[in-house]
C-alpha cells in the first residue's frame, strides 16, 4: 500500500516573521513521520512521532511553549487514534505532562479512552511517565503575551483567525493499508481555567478508519466541536470524496453552519491527502510516496 503523512501546525493569523519557523517545524514532522513509515513502521507511532516534534517546538501551541489560561499556566490536551481497531487515547487539562501525545498514547493502550486533569497526570506515573514542573513549559514569549493579556484582557474569546499559532496534528499511511491521526494542543490565548475545546474530542479533532481514511483539524475548538469536523471529512471519504474535496467541503460546511474558522488535514488509505482552511494562513506539510521530498508551506 502506498505511504503518506500530512501535518498542520495550527490555522490563523500566523505573523509574516513566524512563518519560516512554523514551516521548518512542519517539514521536520513530517520528516521525521515519514523515516518511521518507510522503514516499515506503523502509522500510529509515525503520528505520534511528528507531534512529539511540534510538541517540542516552541514555535507551536503544543507542549513547550503552549499558550497560558488565564491564571498564567500551561494546561493542554491531546488525543491519537488507530483505525485498523478504532482505538482512541485522549487527555485534557493536563499541566505537567511535557508531552500530550504520549499520555494519549498510554490512555489508547488502556481500558480507557479519555482521562483529564489530575487523574489523567496520576495515570501518566502509574505508567511510568515523569510529571515536570509546570514553569518548564512556559516560555519567555508565551509569559509575556500573557502579561499582555492579563492588563488588556480580551472583551470576548478569540475567533481562531486571530490566533498567531495553534494546534498540531498529523494524519498517517502505513505499508498495510492502516491509517492512524493525532492531534496537541495548549488551547487558546488566556483561556478560561478548564477550557477544553475540540483537541482531545474524537471525532471532533481527530478521527482515523482504516476503512475510510483519516483527518485532524485546528481552529475555533467550540465551532469544530459543533460540527464533528474530522468525523464528517472522513465520513466523506467513504461516499467516495477525494481528500483535497472533504477537506474543503468539511471548511465550507464549518464557515456555512457554525461561522467557524480553521482548518483540517485529511488522507485516505489509498495514501492521497489533501488540506483545506479558511484562515489566513495554515503551517502543513506532507509527503507521499509520488513525491520526492517533504512539501511544506504556510
Amino acid at each position: 500500500m502506498p505511504l503518506a503523512v500530512i501535518v498542520h501546525g495550527g490555522a490563523g493569523n500566523i505573523a509574516d516573521q513566524e512563518v519560516e519557523p512554523h514551516r521548518r517545524g512542519v517539514e521536520s514532522a513530517a520528516q521525521a513521520a515519514w523515516q518511521i513509515l518507510t522503514e516499515g513502521g506503523a502509522a500510529l507511532d509515525a503520528v505520534q512521532a511528528a507531534i512529539l516534534v511540534l510538541e517540542d517546538d516552541p514555535a507551536f501551541d503544543a507542549g513547550t511553549g503552549s499558550f497560558l489560561n488565564r491564571d498564567g499556566q500551561v494546561e493542554m490536551d491531546a488525543s491519537i487514534m488507530d483505525g485498523r481497531t478504532l482505538d482512541a487515547g485522549a487527555v485534557a487539562g493536563v499541566q505537567h505532562i511535557k508531552n500530550p501525545i504520549l499520555l494519549a498514547r498510554q490512555v489508547l493502550a488502556s481500558d480507557f479512552t479519555f482521562l483529564i486533569g489530575r487523574g489523567a497526570e496520576r495515570f501518566a506515573q502509574e505508567c511510568g511517565m515523569p510529571l515536570v514542573a509546570n514553569r518548564l513549559l512556559r516560555t519567555r514569549e508565551q509569559i509575556l503575551n500573557w502579561k499582555e493579556y492579563k492588563a488588556n484582557p480580551p472583551g470576548h474569546p478569540e475567533p481562531a483567525y486571530v490566533s498567531p499559532q495553534g494546534t498540531v496534528g498529523c494524519v498517517a499511511v502505513d505499508r498495510h493499508g492502516n491509517v492512524a491521526a493525532g492531534t496537541s494542543t495548549g488551547g487558546t490565548r488566556f483561556k478560561y481555567p478548564g477550557r477544553v475545546g475540540d483537541s482531545p474530542l474524537i471525532g471532533c479533532a481527530t478521527y482515523a478508519d482504516n476503512q475510510s481514511g483519516g483527518a485532524s483539524t485546528t481552529g475555533w475548538g467550540e465551532a469544530i466541536t459543533r460540527v464533528v469536523l474530522s468525523k464528517s471529512a472522513v465520513d466523506a471519504l467513504a461516499r467516495g470524496a477525494k481528500p483535497s474535496q472533504a477537506a474543503r467541503d468539511s471548511i465550507e460546511y464549518l464557515a456555512r453552519r457554525v461561522g467557524g474558522t480553521g482548518g483540517i488535514i485529511v488522507a485516505n488509505p489509498l495514501g492521497h491527502v489533501g488540506f483545506s482552511f479558511n484562515t489566513p494562513r495554515m503551517a502543513r506539510a506532507y509527503i507521499t510516496e509520488e513525491m520526492p521530498t517533504v512539501l511544506a508551506d504556510c
